[in-house]
């Protein structure tokens, strides 16, 4: 495998590079250097110019927006996003929702969803987990009864992230419970989140902000139209759907950039008579790090490598559980080198984000100090959501070593 770009990829990403210094707001990537949450507002915008550009879903078939890129000219465009930083494009429109309706979808739903799923007319959020089905999805309870033309739907949903936001929710529910394997028997729904029965409830974090949220369904109608695909094989889209989102959460250019934050703020930072970063200890911890991300880049390349073989992008890839488990590892020792870096700083307080949701008191210590220890605390959940690390385990086990 040649790790070195062709000529015509170098020209690619300096494509990328110089329209993310042409388009990005200062302010925004200010607020994603700092670990500050965007505004709504931000993560529009900034999907807007992608899809003008039409990179805001360049996986998707071409009929529906995408384009005909290389696996790897993918791979540049997403690293150059997360190096940057840039927001990605919202992850439940491009990633998940998208890519299943564009497959698996009517031709109406097609129609209907796709523009305003790419340009973030419509925004969506998730609904799989549910209080007693996290990591095991399976046993989902929520269910949806046929009546007519419409199905009725009565559950619940747990850390359903941004819904507070969200035009649209996909949701798993069962429709046969009397299906022979918890696996069988649910199915894809598309709900309206202005349906009546549909109730958002904030979940409010350690950090004291609101990212997440219960998703309440008491007798909601919904249209049988907005069922995806077949009843029943709700499952089968779940896992297509959720072998996107595991490619996406290694975001090794998101460690990468972290990685080159924390040497120039331990540079920064003295320890008696030099720098945190000359210290010896700290630079093993660091070395160590940075040792592993650039084996799972290598490792993500032969994934793109072998996308590029099988002339087949799309598919589903197990060896997504592999790159969803070491990303999400990594992401959360830079947070932990960064606990280091930022010292007793990191000590959470009323007003520590500086923002709207967290307060206006000035921060203690430096500027950057104040998202470290929440960012530290909120970054755990990463190694959980999109299918535990230990359930991935499972999928490697079998799906890839044969047990």
């Amino acid at each position: 495998m040649d790790l070195n770009l062709s000529p015509e990829e170098a020209a690619f990403r300096d494509e990328v590079r110089a329209f993310i210094k042409a388009e990005l707001p200062d302010a925004v990537r200010e607020k994603l250097i700092l670990g500050r949450e965007l505004g709504k507002q931000d993560i529009v915008d900034w999907q807007r110019k992608l899809n003008a550009k039409g990179w805001a879903v360049p996986h998707w078939p071409v009929e529906y927006g995408g384009k005909t890129w290389e696996p790897m000219q993918e791979y540049i465009f997403l690293d150059e996003l997360q190096q940057a930083p840039a927001p990605q494009p919202l992850p439940f429109n491009v990633s998940m929702v998208g890519p299943v309706i564009a497959a698996f979808g009517s031709a109406a739903q097609k129609q209907k969803f796709l523009p305003g799923t790419a340009s973030l007319d419509i925004w969506w959020c998730q609904g799989f987990s549910e209080p007693g089905a996290g990591s095991d999805l399976a046993g989902l309870k929520t269910t949806a009864k046929r009546d007519g033309d419409f199905y009725i739907i009565n559950g619940q949903k747990t850390w359903t992230t941004l819904a507070q936001y969200a035009d649209w929710i996909f949701v798993l529910a069962r429709t046969d419970p009397q299906a022979p394997k918890k696996q069988q028997g649910i199915s894809f729904i598309l709900v309206d989140m202005k349906t009546p029965g549909v109730t958002v409830r904030p979940i409010q974090l350690i950090d004291g902000g609101h990212e997440v949220n219960e998703v309440f369904f008491d007798e909601v109608k919904v249209p049988a139209e907005n069922l995806v695909g077949q009843e029943n094989r709700g499952w089968d889209y779940a896992k297509f759907l959720l072998t996107n989102e595991r490619m996406g959460i290694a975001r090794i250019g998101t460690s990468k950039q972290r990685i080159r934050r924390i040497k120039e703020l331990a540079a920064q930072e003295r320890v008696g008579e030099s720098s945190l970063l000359a210290q010896p200890w700290f630079r093993e911890k660091l070395a160590a790090v940075e040792i592993e991300l650039k084996a799972l880049e290598v490792t993500q390349l032969r994934v793109v490598a072998a996308a590029r073989k099988r002339g087949n992008h799309g598919e589903p890839d197990p060896n997504s559980s592999i790159l969803k488990i070491k990303g999400s590892e990594l992401q959360q020792a830079t947070t932990e080198l960064m606990m280091d870096v930022a010292g007793p700083y990191v000590a959470p307080f009323p007003g520590a984000m500086d923002d709207e949701e967290h307060g206006n008191e000035p921060p203690i210590g430096p500027d950057y100090a104040a998202a470290v220890g929440p960012t530290y605390f909120n970054w755990r959940k990463i190694s959980i959501y999109g299918g535990s690390n230990e359930i991935q385990r499972n999928i490697i086990a079998k799906a890839i070593l044969g047990f």
